[in-house]
């Protein structure tokens, strides 16, 4: 794989960048309306879900999610000072 294929390119850093603002402000608004985090969190990872299980095959989900663990067991979201 060389160098282009391994990194994003500036459009889908741009659209990475709207769809995370977006989505920061979804989380806001649900926090101001008193919901709490696991039921946000559960939402929108369900939704997230449902929606990449439409354009991805099982096993790209699955190794999704598998990316998602071993980064939970690094320590990713350790920095919980946004809620």
């Amino acid at each position: 794989m060389d160098k282009r294929e391994a990194m994003p390119d500036e459009k889908m850093m741009a659209e990475l960048n709207q769809a995370g603002q977006a989505v920061d402000r979804a989380i806001g608004q649900m926090l101001e309306r008193g919901l709490g985090p696991v039921a946000i969190g559960s939402a929108l990872l369900g939704g997230a879900l449902c929606l990449m299980s439409k354009t991805m095959g099982e096993e790209g989900v699955i190794q999704l999610l598998r990316n998602a663990e071993a980064g939970v067991r690094a320590g990713d979201l350790l920095d919980r000072s946004g809620l």
